[in-house]
């Protein structure tokens, strides 16, 4: 047999995907584990929106519509951004597709040559370094630590960039850490990116999920020359509890997205009719119910971290967008557990999983080391439930002896 694509062959599992499939499988096996690794809301998607879809059926509009989506969500898209982040977009400015990860795929495909470097700000999406590597490109990690609350600094920034850079990757609100940027961040981060004639790659799919007052500025709402540099992502799947219906956006400059159509017109072609039926009611409906599932994910957040945080050996900084929080398990790498040396994060998660029946993602796949990421998208009785497990696991660990209790 000839050999498969050298490119396929470099592209790694996604590792949050593997945990969520891992859970899955051990509870239809009749085990009692826990899973907090599936970055999913837990709520139904709303009446209101399955009703839409429901309509869109019985009324047969379920043909092919523009491989780049409807009209009338492009118009849903544009007025929905005007109103919660500032921004002006045409619906010739949008496209719609399988996703807001299939977004980025074919923002990659559309916009990175073979030996292009792109720059990704760790901890980061499992997702980006592996699209990066489907076209062609090479991703260049930038470690932002805990101290720095995971967050880019223009100097950790301008030292990253070559004469082969083409592209950074913003995700704010940020998965797996939560950390949200504040508008002066991002103004001094999009001026070095101008400096250097860089595409910024905004994935903002969170934005309407933050806590504590905080408040949210697009990168591509800071001014019209950033904005024309930025190419915006989005979608319904987080805010709308609509993960399974596929829908998500993107918005850029007439050029780029007119490059992407064509990439869509021969890979995927339209999504769903009905879910983009379902996603004009999310978008264009009453947003009650957004703000409903936001109040419920800071009260379980809050609760997380509290309960985290109380555990010896165990802390995490309190996120403030998002439904993640990034736990720092580096005290115990080297320590003992059920008579097992702990060798790094992975094998913690795994120890974890298979004594606590506990399921979390390791950092591993989000380029840090010494965390383990908990998805807050899940009811308070398993919030609580798992931090018991948890500190149960670390109790029977047998691994107390060398530390002093917090």
């Amino acid at each position: 047999m000839k050999p498969l694509s050298r490119i396929a062959e470099q592209v790694n599992e996604s590792s949050t995907l593997a945990m969520d499939a891992l859970y899955k499988q051990m509870k239809a096996d009749g085990i009692d584990v826990l899973g907090f690794a599936a970055g999913e809301p837990d709520f139904p998607t709303p009446d209101r929106i399955k009703l839409a879809a429901i309509e869109a059926i019985i009324n047969n509009d379920t043909k092919y519509t523009p491989a780049t989506g409807t009209l009338v969500l492009k118009k849903a898209i544009c007025q929905r951004l005007k109103a919660d982040c500032g921004v002006e977009y045409q619906p010739s400015q949008i496209i719609v597709s399988s996703g807001a990860k299939h977004c980025i795929y074919l923002v990659m495909q559309s916009l990175v040559n073979e030996g292009d470097e792109v720059i990704i700000p760790t901890p980061a999406w499992v997702s980006y370094s592996e699209m990066t590597k489907m076209a062609g490109g090479v991703p260049v990690f930038i470690p932002c630590g805990e101290a720095e609350h995971f967050k880019l600094t223009p100097e950790r920034l301008e030292a990253a960039i070559t004469d082969k850079t083409k592209c950074i990757f913003f995700n704010n609100p940020s998965n797996p850490t939560g950390m949200v940027y504040t508008a002066e961040e991002l103004r001094a981060l999009a001026d070095v990116c101008l400096k250097h004639d860089l595409y910024i790659i905004a994935d903002e799919i969170y934005y309407k999920l933050l806590y504590d007052g905080v408040t949210f500025t697009s990168i591509a709402a800071l001014s019209p020359e950033i904005k024309a540099h930025t190419i915006l992502i989005n979608g319904v799947s987080k805010s709308y509890a609509m993960t399974g219906w596929r829908i998500g956006y993107l918005a850029a400059e007439p050029e780029v997205v007119k490059v992407i159509s064509r990439y869509v017109s021969h890979s995927t072609g339209n999504p769903s009719a009905p879910a983009q039926a379902a996603a004009v009611e999310a978008l264009s409906g009453p947003q009650e119910d957004v703000e409903i599932m936001r109040q419920a994910f800071e009260k379980r957040r809050s609760a997380m971290v509290k309960g985290l945080n109380a555990l010896p050996g165990i802390s995490c900084l309190t996120p403030h967008g998002a439904f993640y929080v990034m736990m720092n398990i580096s005290e115990w790498i080297g320590k003992t557990l059920f008579g097992e040396v702990i060798q790094d994060e992975n094998h913690f998660a795994s120890l974890l999983l298979t004594k606590g029946k506990v399921c979390l993602v390791p950092s591993t796949g989000f380029g840090v080391p010494g965390f383990l990421r908990w998805s807050y998208a899940t009811s308070m009785e398993n919030i609580k439930a798992g931090i018991d497990r948890l500190e149960k696991f670390l109790i029977e660990g047998d691994a107390f002896g060398s530390r002093s209790e917090k």
